[in-house]
């Protein structure tokens, strides 16, 4: 998932639906089954102490008298989809936004390759390498207490074989603590999800428009047009499925396409301009927020923070110059 003028438009959310097929908080405020499937899971151990919460108005997990939430497990993204519940997933990459993402009960947090496009100033999700990713996982995963943490195999560390891609999945887990991985490519990607599922690692495909193949793609674009690049990408996602994918992203796909290939497999899909018809739905982060001057059509800004901040900062700045800041409440006298 990148940022980029190039990118397509996408439905936005579904009218009426519920914001998270796995509710938020502890398990005994979730709904349905999800309360059930979870309740008798061991709790997730709490990142921070009751100091996090400290000017933030926000009641925090772990606290007293504020119970620890449930992980998001595999079985409970089935669960959400034979439910019809629709699950929520944002890109994370520094513990500040996991943090508040997980508190505010986002399912699954993204740490992508975007990464690269989005915090390191890169053109590209391309030139971003494994060492890069792994202190970017590392943070949000000890943060999030609740949400399931997927981390992204950057281009060049899972393609050339199975075992390639075990070793970089491998390091996500041990070292970054992620709870799955998600790689880029269709069927002919099968073995390598195979191993990774027979090895215990959960597997997110990713499908429709693939960042890291946009040089080949002939840029961003959006993918599955056409009768024959449909089926084409339906074949891939029951490829995926199979070989045991447990969720699949579709990015930049027709949103027809989309449902089609959200009707026939048995695990979730996960849409990013994709239309509302995904069993999921996934945004990067600085998008969603608003953060820039800019965002994909498909991304609905559901805050303006980049402008907040700004304005912040320019406060902050006159306060400084103009010696109002700091002022004796902030100052110690002893």
């Amino acid at each position: 998932m990148t940022q980029s003028p190039d990118h397509a438009p996408g439905d936005g959310p579904a009218a009426g639906r519920p914001a998270s097929g796995i509710a938020g908080g502890s398990a005994a405020a979730q709904p349905g089954a999800i309360a059930a499937a979870q309740a008798g899971e061991p709790a997730a151990t709490p990142a921070g102490g009751p100091a996090d919460a400290e000017g933030s108005g926000r009641a925090l997990p772990g606290q007293e008298g504020v119970p620890v939430p449930r992980r998001v497990r595999v079985h409970h993204l089935r669960q959400a989809k034979e439910r019809g519940e629709p699950l929520t997933m944002l890109t994370a990459y520094d513990a500040l936004t996991a943090r508040i993402f997980d508190e505010a009960g986002i399912d699954m947090l993204l740490v992508g390759d975007s990464l690269g496009d989005n915090m390191l100033a890169h053109p590209t999700t391309i030139p971003v390498t494994v060492d890069e990713m792994i202190p970017a996982v590392r943070a949000v995963s000890r943060v999030a207490r609740r949400a399931m943490v997927v981390a992204d195999l950057p281009f060049g560390s899972y393609e050339a074989s199975p075992q390639q891609c075990l070793a970089t999945a491998v390091r996500m887990l041990k070292e970054g603590g992620a709870h799955a991985v998600k790689f880029e490519g269709g069927a002919h990607l099968a073995e390598h999800v195979r191993l990774l599922t027979r090895s215990g690692i959960p597997v997110f495909g990713h499908l429709g428009f693939t960042p890291q193949s946009e040089n080949l793609l002939g840029g961003k674009r959006v993918q599955g047009r056409g009768q024959e690049a449909a089926s084409h990408l339906v074949a891939d996602a029951h490829a995926l499925a199979d070989a045991g994918a447990v969720a699949v992203v579709l990015e930049m796909v027709p949103a027809p396409v989309a449902e089609r290939v959200t009707e026939v497999l048995r695990v979730p899909t996960i849409g990013i301009g994709a239309g509302a018809g995904c069993d999921g739905q996934v945004l990067v982060w600085t998008d969603m927020a608003g953060m820039t001057s800019w965002s994909p059509r498909f991304a609905q800004r559901f805050g303006e923070i980049g402008e907040a901040l700004y304005g912040a900062t320019r406060t902050y700045a006159r306060a400084v110059r103009e010696r109002t800041f700091p002022a004796p409440e902030h100052t110690y006298e002893k």
